[in-house]
């Protein structure tokens, strides 16, 4: 399994290069994003803040998450994972944001959301919101590692374009 800590310093390293800081939303990892974050020192630097919105109020409360969408397509799809990034930018002094919301186990899934079913979001001051859904397997604690795993990775990977787009 990937290591968080090499992951959240390797994400520090190209925050830092690209003088962002950055907002988290999560929901079925429950800070476990936030919490590699701030294990690498000097990150008040880069981390402005993270929001668990674990139940739909904070979804709306806290995030502006549509009722509508959530009723539409459920707190655990692409149209609430990016309403929830959108809102932790928005609701921030970050110019980047990454949302996670999933099913990490062991009930609460279904034939069309089965346990695993993890959905992703990432938005910046450089590009458009960005979605994915990924299918983890595992226990609930694996799943939100391979989660918060796959958050920090896809960050990474949007501040990569972003510095390859700069470039060109």
């Amino acid at each position: 399994m990937v290591n968080l800590k090499t992951l959240a310093a390797e994400l520090s390293a190209k925050l830092e290069a690209n003088e962002l800081t950055l907002a988290l939303a999560e929901s079925c990892t429950g800070g476990m994003v936030a919490e590699a974050i701030t294990r690498v020192a000097g990150s008040s630097a880069w981390f402005d803040r993270a929001f668990i919105t674990y139940s739909n109020a904070a979804k709306i409360e806290m995030l502006g998450v549509s009722a509508l969408t959530l009723n539409q397509f459920g707190a655990v799809s692409e149209q609430t994972a990016q309403e929830m990034a959108v809102g932790a930018l928005k609701h921030s002094h970050a110019q980047i944001a990454g949302s996670i919301t999933g099913i990490a186990g062991p009930d609460g899934g279904s034939s069309e959301k089965p346990v695993g079913t993890v959905c992703f979001a990432w938005v910046g001051h450089h590009f458009a919101a960005q979605t994915t859904t990924q299918h983890f397997k595992g226990n609930r604690q694996s799943i939100r590692q391979q989660a918060a795993a796959a958050m920090l990775t896809g960050l990474i990977d949007r501040l990569i374009a972003t510095e390859f787009n700069k470039t060109n």
